[in-house]
């Protein structure tokens, strides 16, 4: 592994390889972004995967998606809060181009909980870097629901993701959510500016008419009715 602004290359040890900021890590990172115990780097026969540590500030992302768990590849750039690491000599599994992989099928939902899925995932699909899940209460703000509401929902969507209890379960259900492509980045909302006040028209406000009876044929003035003809008609 490659830490990036140093250039530094440490080994992966054969098992577990701790990744923080602490003094008993194996990857020391010296970065104030970087938790003392921040993730582990897990090797298994040829396969490497990095694992978030639930505890970490600003999170673990891979080639800018935020994870909880992900399986690397040679040339994966980790970023540990702000501290990026690139990952080599990881062998290349061949993959017969002709079985093609069977995607996840996800599952029914309501439209509420679409609601739900699109609220807790807009934060990390921003431009912004490191940003976690929306929580609980920042839904049912969004929403305009109750907490207790939006914790209920969470919990059927945990059952139907089949996302398992344990540290970070709203970003593991993002992540998954994200990967299924169920929820996309909202298009920014435009407010248009109020536009300057009309010549002799205050601002804020229309100008309101002169009481009845008022001298001048201005604006401000209320017309009186119109004169009436012999026959009772006006006139035209």
């Amino acid at each position: 592994m490659r830490i990036e602004d140093s250039g530094l290359v440490i080994p992966l040890r054969p098992d577990v390889t701790t990744v923080g900021r602490g003094r008993g890590v194996d990857v020391h990172l010296d970065d104030p972004s970087v938790s003392r115990l921040h993730a582990e780097i897990v090797r298994r026969g040829p396969y490497v995967y990095v694992v978030d540590m639930g505890l970490s500030r600003n999170g673990t992302r891979v080639n800018g998606r935020p994870i909880a768990r992900r399986v690397l590849e040679d040339g994966d750039v980790v970023s540990f809060g702000t501290a990026r690491c690139r990952l080599g000599g990881i062998p290349r599994e061949e993959v017969d181009p002709d079985v093609e992989l069977r995607r996840a099928v996800a599952p029914e939902l309501t439209r509420r909980e679409v609601d739900v899925l699109t609220s807790l995932c807009r934060p990390a699909l921003s431009d912004e870097a490191f940003v976690a899940p929306a929580t609980a209460r920042d839904i049912a703000g969004d929403l305009v629901v109750t907490e207790a509401a939006v914790k209920q929902h969470l919990l059927r969507l945990y059952q139907k993701f089949r996302i398992p209890e344990g540290p970070n379960r709203r970003t593991r259900l993002a992540n998954e959510v994200i990967a299924m492509g169920l929820v996309r980045p909202l298009p920014p909302v435009h407010v248009p500016q109020q536009g300057r006040p009309l010549d002799g028209q205050p601002a804020g406000g229309v100008r309101r008419p002169a009481p009845p009876g008022a001298a001048g044929h201005g604006p401000g003035r209320v017309p009186g009715p119109r004169p009436t003809t012999t026959a009772g008609r006006r006139a035209s």
